[in-house]
């Protein structure tokens, strides 16, 4: 490497923003209040409202989006008997790059008949953004998860189209110890023209997945007959105790108003009031 390539790295790697957070949150007499909160870099967590039965955190990134070579850690642990609800303050956003992915990296641990509703605002990821993200999902026997993550390539609204990008998404789930649920999505290259396929999205550009533990059929034919309220294709599976929602939609709006619904349907408590904005 050059003298000049090498400082052109070095350079590079001096503005990549880094940011952790890692918070638990704790329950005595039916009140889940935070426990401890450690924060580095340009990641914050606030809690809006008082201690609750049910406490509401918002993750902040003060960089204000995701640009390539970031690195950004979330660790979640929700200790037994409390109930959490975790968004972001706003949709976050993939910039383009031409150097290395950004990673964002995720572990949340939900302990014995405690629950966490985990509920970020969109990923919004912009031509030519790179995105390599994990999450690694940790759950006693007797805990409660639901987790919705949506990704929207390009914002309709404002003419933008993802013609070319990369984006890997890995998902772990154990519960009780054991792998009961694995998945991996990966995209690159000519994302448009892979999104346009039927056999992927036929033409959509707003994706998401919501994981619902425990579920059965029940919960799945009670998203099933909200069909007709639905904007873009909604297809719900259960098995083993837990259920898969796959949604995709021509925009992010459409996929917004599906995703609000499902929701709502199997959330026990309320959505995030930055969700109903």
């Amino acid at each position: 490497m050059s003298t000049a390539t090498a400082e052109t790295a070095r350079t590079f790697a001096a503005n990549r923003a880094i940011g952790r957070i890692a918070f638990a949150v704790q329950a005595k007499a039916g009140v889940t209040r935070r426990a401890r909160v450690r924060e580095e870099g340009s990641l914050r967590v606030r809690f809006p409202g008082p201690a609750s039965a049910e406490l509401e955190a918002v993750i902040v990134n003060t960089a204000g989006g995701v640009a390539g070579g970031d690195r950004f850690a979330l660790d979640v642990t929700v200790e037994p008997g409390a109930r959490l609800v975790v968004t972001t303050a706003a949709a976050e956003k993939v910039y383009r790059t031409l150097e290395p992915d950004a990673t964002i990296d995720v572990r949340l641990a939900v302990g014995a008949t405690s629950s966490l509703a985990w509920l970020p605002q969109e990923t919004i990821l912009f031509n030519r953004a790179r995105l390599r993200r994990t999450i690694n999902i940790d759950l006693a026997e007797d805990a409660r998860l639901l987790l919705a993550e949506a990704i929207v390539f390009g914002r309709s609204g404002m003419g933008e189209a993802v013609d070319d990008a990369g984006v890997f998404d890995r998902w772990h789930l154990r519960r009780g110890g054991r792998l009961i649920h694995a998945e991996a999505m990966r995209l690159d290259g000519a994302v448009a023209a892979k999104l346009a396929q039927p056999a992927v999205a036929n033409g959509g550009v707003a994706v998401a997945t919501v994981l619902i533990v425990p579920a059965d059929e029940a919960v799945a034919a009670g998203i099933r007959a909200l069909d007709d309220h639905f904007r873009g294709e909604v297809g719900v599976s259960a098995w083993n105790g837990f259920a898969v929602v796959r949604l995709c939609a021509a925009d992010g709006a459409a996929l917004r108003h599906d995703l609000v619904a499902v929701l709502t349907a199997v959330h026990n408590g309320s959505l995030p009031r930055l969700w109903l904005n």
